[in-house]
This record gives structure tokens, sequence and C-alpha cells, in this order.
């Protein structure tokens, strides 16, 4: 990973305006939604405020009286994996749903409108991992990044680097930079010069149960007094906290099942 940020200032205020392809939202839909709720808002700090129900319930987190993330309600003959989904800015949904047809991909829900919030599509790359689309309105996306309690950083762990890259680079116009290392194929995606994303090829490494699948960071004080909050909360810790050239970071999952990463950014 590396410790870049998204559209935030030195304050963790994104700005009024996602470019197409940033990373400018993160949800997670999940059974049992008040738990979820408990779960979060204890280890984040977040408090909540009714969302778009198109789609059921849902609700957003608040950190600081700032949006920072969603998370709904599944209906309870759906079996899904329960997994953070990271939304891509774009400025016409339906154009790029359908270049994401063209390339390979899958639309599985939409695009479709929330209320006034903006408009939505759920897709897959040809590897499989699933991610939004945003076409804002009312509802720009995250007001905060890189703050505790935040997302800081979105990660695709597939199965190699390159061939997925030329998907994201075709629909989204990315740049990309990949790391110069033998031991490592990791390609950081840019927009304008700037780092948004990266893509992690970590071959048969993949857990069975998830196959390629985006991973958000989460901004914390301290990445070791987190995983007790997650284990006491009912989560599990699935890579304990350890050091990185980026700062400290640990991989944990929800009662649920959703995996996230813990990160204290080196400043």
């Amino acid at each position: 990973m590396t410790e870049a940020r998204g559209p935030a200032d030195r304050n963790g205020a994104a700005h009024d305006r996602y470019a197409p392809g940033a990373p400018c939202w993160v949800s997670l839909m999940v059974h049992g939604l008040a738990a979820t709720q408990e779960f979060y808002g204890t280890l984040f700090g977040w408090e909540f405020r009714p969302g778009p129900q198109q789609l059921g319930p849902y609700v957003r987190a608040l950190l600081d009286g700032r949006e920072v993330a969603g998370i709904g309600q599944l209906p309870p003959d759906r079996r899904l994996p329960i997994a953070w989904t990271p939304y891509l800015a774009s400025d016409d949904v339906d154009r790029t749903a359908d270049t994401i047809r063209l390339c390979g991909g899958t639309v599985g829900v939409g695009p479709l409108d929330a209320e006034d919030a903006g408009r939505l599509a759920i897709c897959s790359d040809p590897s499989g991992a699933v991610f939004g689309v945003w076409q804002a309105a009312t509802h720009r996306g995250a007001g905060l990044a890189g703050v505790p309690g935040a997302p800081a950083w979105h990660e695709l762990l597939t199965f190699e680097s390159e061939s997925v890259a030329k998907f994201y680079r075709t629909v989204f116009g990315y740049e990309q930079e990949p790391v110069v290392s033998a031991d490592i194929d990791y390609l950081t995606l840019h927009l304008g010069g700037r780092p948004v994303a990266g893509l992690h090829g970590v071959g048969t490494s993949l857990p069975r149960d998830r196959g390629p699948h985006w991973l958000t960071y989460f901004e914390v004080a301290d990445p070791d007094e987190a995983l007790e909050h997650v284990v006491g909360l009912g989560g599990h810790v699935l890579k304990p906290a350890h050091d990185s050239e980026h700062g400290r970071v640990a991989t944990v999952a929800d009662p649920e099942g959703a995996r996230l990463a813990l990160l204290r950014s080196r400043r």
C-alpha cells in the first residue's frame, strides 16, 4: 500500500468535487444493521443518520459531523459476501457502466438514482472484484479522509496486477506507477499525478472464500489499541499489527466477516 491520500486537505477535509475515477465513498451491506452500527460506532466514534433507502434500510456514518461511509441492510434472502465496497467517482455513471461492460466487467446493480443524492451502479471488474460507481448530485461523497475514523486508502487484492490494471486504466483514465521489485507485484493508480488507489497482485495468497476484492484502510490513532476493541466487540484479527514503511497496519474482520485494514500512517 502507499501512504498517499484521496482528495483531502491537510486537515482531512475532502474537496467539494472528486475527480472522475477517484475513490469518493465506501459502503457496507450487512444483515444486522443495528449491531454493525454499534460495532463501528464504538470502534471509530461514528454517529449515524438515515440515507437513501432504494436498496433497503441505509445509514450514513458521520465523524465530527461529516459523512465518511455508508452501511445498508441486505434483504434476509440475500447471501452475498459481506465486504466494504469503494465507490469511484464519475461524471456520467451510465456512460461509465457502458464502458465497464465493453471492457469485460459486469454491472450488477443499476445505474439507478439514490433519491436526490446521486446516481450509482455496483459493478465488478473482469477478475470479479466488486466496486461501485457514483455520480454525485446533492451527496458529493466522503467529507473526511485520512484522519482517525475515516478511510485513508483503497487497495485491490487480485491475482496479478497488470491485466486488471488495463481494465481500470481504460475505464477511468488512470495513470499507473509500478513498484520496481522482484518480490512484490504492486501498481499505484494516479489521477492528475496524484496517487488514489493501489493494485496488489498476491497470486495464490488470496483468501479462498473471497477471491479478488477491494480492501479499505481506515486511519486509527493506535492500531494495537484498536485491535483490542475489535476483538472485544466480536470482530477477528486476520493479520496482527506490524510496522511497515508506510506506518503501522493490521487487518481485521468485523462480526459479519467484512475485512478492513487499520492504519496509523507515518506523518
